[in-house]
């Protein structure tokens, strides 16, 4: 899914970004690349990582494995 976001003005350190339907994003001004200004473009890729949600989980299980099971040894 790709988003563009329009800079609508800076505040306190930070960027007011508007969306096409108008919707608001704050986002830190240190976050952003130092050549914008207001009434710049930005266009935001966002996308699912399974892999790293899944590695997330695997880490999770085996850390409880861990608690639970004390005695045991497991290996991944």
């Amino acid at each position: 899914m790709l988003i563009s976001l329009t800079i609508d003005r800076f505040e306190n350190g930070k960027a007011v970004l508007k969306t096409n339907d108008n919707d608001t994003i704050i986002w830190p001004k240190n976050k952003l690349p130092d050549n914008l200004s207001e009434g710049s473009v930005l266009n935001f890729k966002i996308t699912g990582n399974k892999s790293e949600e899944e590695d997330k989980k695997n880490l999770a299980k085996d850390i409880l494995n861990e608690i639970l099971n004390p005695d045991e040894e497991n290996h991944a």
